[in-house]
């Protein structure tokens, strides 16, 4: 007797996790990250809020449907950038849900450069990338979630009942890849002070870089939340120092735990933006943009929605179908 009721709980166990298996394999097959069931990305919002004297202008992507308040994604651009840059980023995931927030950084942006003749733009550009502006950028990051979160309760405004301020996640580029790590959990000893921002749930950042004083494990040993990185297997940069080798130190150094990195075969520095840099010379490759999309917009459904079959793509073989053979991803 005792031997059939054992062999019956372990069938009853097997079969409990065959199902589970199951599920789980046709969650993964059904969840795609690339499709727009809602159709498309609703208007973009030109929108500034402040910090005292400082104004930081927004361009804001909003879903074309929403039925509750959305999601939150801030976007920081890179050195030289503007609101305007990356909009196939904005597009894409507000068109999946997400109200996303593209920042305008004043001091380190398109205003650098614009008026200068071509010559003096690169010594100016290298005069803006400096830990002020980056102090400077985590400011305007904490200003535009100060506004975000007065904004859905204010009558009339284009915002007003759109918002959850629960659910934010942080990305950005080169120097906004920098502007994102500030906030998001590292210790940076060269700016002498921490700017994470508990209101952040998970972060993007494409082109990391590692602290250029003190090492990675001192700098990203304490990072709390999700963080996805990208770059590329050519990803340098004529400003900064960065190179391809030392993009790839900030991965080991995080802590386990829902840590995700990406790396583009070919990809340069511009492979990430929706135009090509100074001193690029490689041909893009289409499935670049592609992956890019995929990848982030799994990464804020597991992570900002709680989105089971997400998380399921994200961490099993599925996500990889969305990458060429020599792209290499790794979760940890």
């Amino acid at each position: 007797m005792l031997v059939s009721v054992l062999a019956t709980a372990v069938r009853c166990v097997l079969f409990a996790l065959a199902a589970a298996v199951a599920l789980s394999a046709a969650a993964r097959a059904e969840y795609d990250p690339l499709a727009l069931a809602n159709g498309a990305a609703g208007p973009a919002l030109e929108l500034t809020t402040r910090d005292g004297s400082r104004e930081i202008p927004l361009r804001v992507y909003t879903p074309a449907k929403l039925s509750a308040p959305a999601p939150i994604v801030l976007y920081s651009h890179g050195l030289g950038g503007s609101r305007n840059n990356n909009r196939y980023l904005g597009e894409h995931w507000s068109a999946r849900g997400y109200v996303a927030v593209f920042m305008q950084h004043p001091g380190s942006d398109e205003s650098v450069w614009k008026d200068l003749p071509r010559e003096e733009r690169m010594e100016a550009m290298r005069e803006a990338a400096t830990p002020s502006n980056a102090m400077k950028r985590a400011a305007d990051v904490e200003a535009t979630l100060d506004a975000l979160a007065e904004w859905p309760a204010a009558p009339g405004h284009a915002l007003a009942g759109k918002l959850d301020v629960t659910r934010v996640g942080m990305s950005g580029h080169s120097f906004g890849a920098v502007t994102t790590q500030l906030v998001s959990g590292q210790r940076a000893p060269l700016v002498g002070a921490r700017f994470t921002d508990a209101r952040i749930y998970a972060a993007l950042a494409m082109s990391p870089s590692k602290p250029r004083r003190g090492s990675a494990r001192e700098a990203f040993g304490a990072v709390k939340i999700p963080w996805l990185l990208m770059t590329g297997t050519h990803d340098g940069a004529r400003i900064g120092g960065q190179t391809p080798a030392s993009r790839l130190e900030v991965f080991p150094a995080l802590p386990n735990g829902s840590k995700y990195e990406l790396v583009l075969d070919g990809a340069e520095h511009d492979a990430f933006g929706d135009r090509a840099l100074p001193g690029e010379a490689k041909p893009r490759n289409p499935n670049h943009h592609r992956a890019v999309l995929a990848l982030s917009t799994a990464f804020w459904d597991a992570y900002l929605r709680g989105d089971q079959a997400a998380r399921a793509w994200l961490d099993g073989d599925a996500a990889r179908s969305v990458l060429d053979a020599r792209d290499r991803w790794q979760r940890k």
